[in-house]
C-alpha cells in the first residue's frame, strides 16, 4: 500500500498551536489518536508541500473507475 491506496478510514485532522509554542496536528481515527507537534519552521515547510501536492492535483484531475 502507498500513498495512492484508497481506504475506507474515516479520520479527523485538528491544527493548533500548543502552550509550548509549537504547531499541533492532531489525528483521530476513531481508537487511535496521533498527536505530531512541529516547531513553527518546520509547520511551514509541511503547508509548503500540502500546497505543492494541491496545486499538482488539480492539474491531474480526478481518475475514473
Amino acid at each position: 500500500m502507498g500513498i495512492d491506496t484508497e481506504r475506507d478510514i474515516e479520520a479527523n485532522l485538528q491544527i493548533g498551536p500548543t502552550d509550548k509554542g509549537m504547531v499541533r496536528l492532531f489525528i483521530d481515527a476513531g481508537t487511535l489518536e496521533i498527536p505530531m507537534d512541529f516547531e513553527p519552521d518546520e509547520a511551514r515547510e509541511i503547508a509548503e508541500e500540502i500546497m505543492a501536492a494541491a496545486q499538482a492535483a488539480e492539474g491531474m484531475g480526478r481518475k475514473r473507475r
